[in-house]
């Protein structure tokens, strides 16, 4: 049996500066495993992990190594993962201390050598701060992308999940001062690339759900979204005790211990009915995003041992085990009822025009070119699941374009990224 080893130790920046750049600790076997790993993932509400949920997250390491990366506390999901619940090589716990870290070699190298990595609860901001447009983003998204890691997070590890975020930049905010200020620079809701993880393209996310309730504020990041001129724009959340844990077919399965407790995930879409813009978003006035009281169409799905409830992300549609609600909002009160699934076009297949920008899709050609964006704007091409597709950009004037490969067919994200704003559109090619 290979040896066994429990490391703890921390190192400094390169060049003998004087803070501590990170910590590490080790557990487990010292001799890389390298499987397959199995891809997928796990999000969660933010209090204790949930073991059939975490344990998931783990067989999805296919026996490989964890990574748990966090900007504060230390090694206490090394034991937890590693011995209590099992099945893996090794667990490796870096706590970031300074931005810095994000340029060391070895952190790099325990990046790329991860079957699975795990965000932990604290500060996005120092998350989004740290780690974006270095080394780490790219490193991580190269894992997800070309070698099918599992990733998931709680709590802050899970609010950076999402391809838009809050950023916690300003610090937390209440559901209620979201719905009066909603464009206060507190409600931070950011777009700029980040993570690309599969199926949370035009998504954002929200933990502790239901302590403090957390509603209304996910619903005005929505409103903040949908105000940028996205009408594709989606919301998962957990309540504090529930994992959202996404296989690779898209399929969202729903762990908690309903119905001992009152334990939900919910999924959120702005509602595809125009006009689907808030009627009321705008610095010094309350909220007011209602559309007859169907602005947000939301699934309410409670958790269950066996993860038996789900929801598809592939349509934001179809699910199992939950119930549909209306949320809208009026002058900053928020409401909520009973509702019906939304009944949504799935695809765009020609021209479309919003407030700011133009649309123009040739399906035959696979050539899809945007006009009125500025010349600093990022357009990507994803598959539903997320995963990048390579397409030849161009840039003449006002207008950008991009073409797909020749062998490229089926349904696609269409993302336009400008100034931290997103929009998303859905495509589909025969």
């Amino acid at each position: 049996m290979s040896r066994l080893a429990t490391l703890s130790f921390t190192l400094l920046l390169a060049g003998g500066a004087s803070a501590q750049a990170y910590a590490s600790w080790f557990t487990g076997n010292t001799q890389d495993a390298a499987p397959q790993p199995l891809g997928g993932v796990c999000m969660m509400g933010g209090a204790s992990e949930f073991d059939p949920a975490m344990q998931w997250f783990l067989d999805r390491a296919n026996g490989g190594d964890v990574l748990v990366l966090r900007a504060s506390g230390a090694d206490g999901y090394n034991d937890y993962m590693y011995s209590d619940l099992g099945g893996i090589n090794s667990v490796e716990t870096i706590r970031f201390d300074a931005a810095g870290a994000a340029n060391d070699p070895y952190v790099a190298e325990r990046i790329q050598k991860a079957e699975a990595i795990w965000f932990a609860g604290g500060d996005q901001w120092n998350y989004a701060s740290y780690w974006r447009n270095t080394p780490v983003q790219t490193l991580i998204n190269e894992a997800i992308t070309q070698r099918n890691i599992a990733i998931g997070g709680t709590s802050a590890g899970m609010a950076i999940l999402g391809g838009c975020y809050f950023s916690a930049q300003f610090g937390s905010i209440t559901s209620s001062f979201a719905l009066t200020n909603p464009m206060d620079q507190a409600v931070a809701v950011d777009c700029t690339p980040f993570l690309n993880v599969p199926f949370m393209a035009a998504t954002i996310t929200d933990t502790h759900y239901d302590n403090p309730d957390r509603r209304g504020r996910h619903f005005t990041f929505l409103a903040r979204m949908a105000q940028m001129g996205d009408s594709m724009a989606y919301g998962i959340a957990c309540n504090e005790y529930v994992a959202v844990c996404v296989a690779p077919d898209g399929i969202a399965h729903v762990y908690g211990e309903y119905p001992d407790y009152q334990e939900f995930a919910y999924f959120l879409r702005v509602n595809c009915m125009p006009p689907v813009s808030p009627e009321t978003c705008a610095p010094g006035q309350p909220l007011t995003w209602d559309r007859g009281g169907e602005a947000v169409k939301v699934y309410k799905v409670p958790g269950v041992p066996g993860g038996d409830h789900w929801f598809n992300l592939n349509d934001h549609e179809s699910g199992s085990g939950g119930a549909w609600e209306d949320w809208s909002a009026v002058a900053g009160l928020f409401t909520t009822q009973a509702g019906n699934a939304p009944d949504c076009l799935p695809t765009v297949t020609g021209a479309r025009d919003t407030e700011q920008v133009a649309l123009d899709w040739d399906p035959l050609a696979g050539i899809a070119g945007i006009a009125g964006s500025s010349p600093a704007a990022e357009l990507q091409v994803l598959g539903l699941d997320g995963r990048m597709i390579p397409g030849r950009r161009s840039t003449a004037g006002d207008v950008q374009q991009v073409r797909l490969p020749h062998d490229a067919h089926g349904l696609f994200l269409l993302r336009l990224t400008e100034a931290g704003r997103s929009r998303v559109w859905r495509l589909a090619r025969p």
